[in-house]
């Protein structure tokens, strides 16, 4: 009688293998589940703020510039930066903003600020404006400035001023004081010497000075006045 053959071995379970793979990869999901919390919209207490770094100041306050951000420790290092960004270029003495989040709580507040340009008195004292005539909150009892003093506000003044400080710094830290005369016409005082213009002087005019106080003063002249009147000509008054 012939033996009927041997029965096959058995395939092992495959369910204890799988159910330890499937596990392996809930876990990882799970643990990236908690680190990109703040990118679905779910932020977590770590990635609240705690710190506000300003740099860029000069003449405002950092800590006006960070009171316009309008946050808190409640809030998320995840707010939109557009939003901050608009909210510190509302202050006047900004001229823009750059704004990045440094992981996990802090942002850092970059500044450009707008420049002043002259002082204008005005019946609660001396104010600063920047070249488009716009008045700057300068505090001058904390920041102290030497700038030129210009009678009124004039931004076609203000203008020639930025050119100057600008291209020329030379002769723009030689004006002291600026005055009108009649409509059109001003007085520049620099230094010394006073200088006449017409309003809509511009920045290389004033160059075209500074080459003839240098003649001046190789000759030992010290003049009464200079006249930018006339076109293409500077006139020296003698005392």
């Amino acid at each position: 009688m012939t033996a009927p053959p041997p029965a096959a071995a058995e395939a092992p379970s495959r369910g204890p293998r799988w159910g330890r793979r499937i596990t392996a990869v809930l876990v990882v999901l799970a643990v990236l589940a908690v680190f990109t919390v703040p990118w679905w919209g779910r932020p977590l207490a770590f990635f609240r703020l705690q710190d506000v770094e300003v740099r860029g100041t000069r003449f405002a306050r950092a800590s006006d510039i960070a009171a316009r951000l309008e946050v808190d420790t409640m809030t998320s290092i995840w707010i939109s930066l557009d939003t901050l960004k608009a909210r510190v270029e509302s202050h006047p003495q900004v001229r823009s903003a750059r704004i990045r989040r440094w992981l996990p709580s802090k942002l850092v507040v970059e500044i450009m600020e707008n420049e002043p340009i002259a002082l204008v008195p005005g019946t609660r004292g001396m104010r600063a404006y920047e070249e488009s005539g716009r008045v700057l909150p300068l505090d001058l009892a904390r920041v102290p400035t030497d700038l030129p003093i210009v009678e009124r506000p004039d931004t076609a003044v203000f203008r020639l001023l930025s050119d100057l400080k600008a291209d020329h710094p030379g002769m723009y830290s030689q004006i002291s004081e600026v005055r009108f005369v009649g409509k059109d016409q001003l007085r520049l005082m620099l230094l010394d010497v006073p200088v006449l213009a017409l309003r809509g002087l511009l920045a290389d005019r004033m160059e075209e000075l500074s080459s003839v106080q240098r003649d001046l003063a190789r000759k030992q002249i010290v003049p009464a006045e200079l006249d930018l009147r006339f076109k293409d000509q500077v006139i020296v008054r003698l005392p």
